[in-house]
């Protein structure tokens, strides 16, 4: 086990807690979308069984390559190209607009094979953009002009967005805001952001409010559906949350055991959007809380990275990825109990999932990155700590061996 242990800790950096959970995730993620996908690939795959959960493992082991390689790259090298991967999902995002849509919405692009939403990477672009434009106009944070040079991307891409995600634009804009308030900047634009963001929330609902359905523009019939369904007490309006509140509640404390679920027959997208309802069927709700748990760990060991890191540039990337991912959790897990509405939202690095897999681990690679760095300073400062006392034992020992 020792040689084990050294062999990871020589290439595995970083923060070994976060690793765990990681490690977690992705063993409970396999048996979940096996457990999930089984029957589906069963018809659709020639009875060949584990061809979804075999996919979704060859993902998880990419992920864990590109976790491993941003992990070892010096994490002030993010900044560097964060205008041209801006400006790369800018240009992505827009040409989304003229795809075609899928399942009415047009979110996805294809490039070099690989089909892939470029909100995924945006988001995280727009959390290294926050995190450069914060550590770098840190002096002048209060003046006004400083705000608008921290906010113009974030509002961009959110725009972008917006007619086609609403969840992960929102995701995104309470991520920036919780940046711009750790980030010290003026109190007044701040609070002016909020006022505009619930003014925008006020007018979406004036509109679900007022405007025939068939008026409804783009999405915003699905929005609205969404909310009605939520706010209904008819089973039959909110089926998905019907399905998903019998698997949370057949789960009981201890479940029902790997691969005994009878809901993932009746659950839309058991392996992805409602995985957090399967897992407690299967497992229990001792199983649902320790996920939980674990989501709330990984953000206390991000926030003990950010403030032991001797960068702000490193403090806030950490900061605002662990917190989007976490809230990203939050929100999945939300749904799945029907405390929030239906939002699409993946539960990060445990639903089935392509490319979102690798962008989520691009993610936690950022993060140990600045944890490496962390912990590489801290050893270098416990060095010459023992140094510096080597050399007061040394001439303690020579004032005492002088002749009185």
């Amino acid at each position: 086990m020792k040689e084990i242990a050294g062999f990871l800790g020589k290439y595995f950096k970083g923060d070994s807690g976060i690793w765990a959970i990681m490690l977690i995730f992705s063993i409970l993620s396999v048996a979940a979308v096996y457990s999930a996908t089984g029957l589906l690939a069963y018809r659709y795959q020639g009875g060949h069984t584990a061809h979804y959960m075999l996919r979704h493992a060859l993902l998880l082991a990419g992920g864990w390559v590109i976790m491993f390689v941003f992990h070892r790259v010096r994490y002030t090298n993010f900044a560097r190209g964060t205008i041209v991967f801006l400006v790369l999902s800018l240009a992505l995002l827009v040409y989304t607009l003229t795809m075609a849509e899928v399942n009415g919405a047009s979110r996805w692009v294809r490039v070099l094979g690989f089909s892939f939403q470029p909100s995924e990477l945006a988001k995280v672009v727009i959390v290294v953009f926050m995190a450069r434009q914060l550590a770098k106009y840190q002096p002048v944070i209060q003046q006004p002009g400083t705000f608008w040079r921290l906010i113009w991307a974030p509002l961009a891409v959110g725009f972008l967005i917006f007619f086609d995600n609403l969840s992960t634009a929102a995701l995104l804009f309470l991520t920036c805001f919780t940046l711009l308030v750790v980030g010290g900047v003026s109190a007044k634009h701040v609070w002016g952001m909020a006022g505009a963001g619930v003014l925008g929330v006020a007018i979406l609902l004036g509109i679900f409010r007022f405007v025939p359905d068939e008026k409804l523009p783009g999405r915003f019939e699905t929005w609205k559906n969404r909310i009605e369904n939520f706010r209904s007490d008819n089973p039959e309006d909110d089926y998905q949350e019907t399905q998903a509140k019998i698997a949370v509640a057949g789960g009981k404390i201890f479940g029902k055991g790997p691969g005994n679920s009878t809901q993932r027959n009746f659950l839309p997208h058991p392996y992805s959007d409602y995985v957090y309802a399967l897992i407690i069927e299967e497992y229990g709700m001792v199983a649902g809380l320790g996920i939980l748990l674990l989501y709330l760990w990984f953000l206390r060991r991000g926030i003990s990275i950010a403030r032991r890191s001797q960068g702000s540039f490193g403090s806030y990337l950490v900061l605002g990825l662990t917190f989007m991912l976490t809230l990203q959790a939050m929100v999945n897990m939300g749904v799945a109990v029907d405390l929030l509405p239906v939002t699409g939202q993946p539960l990060p690095f445990l639903s089935m999932g392509g490319t979102a897999v690798w962008f989520t681990a691009m993610a936690v690679g950022m993060i140990q990155s600045v944890a490496v760095s962390v912990k590489e300073q801290e050893s270098r400062e416990e060095s010459g700590k023992r140094s510096e006392k080597k050399i007061e034992d040394k001439e303690d020992a020579g004032s005492l061996l002088q002749p009185a």
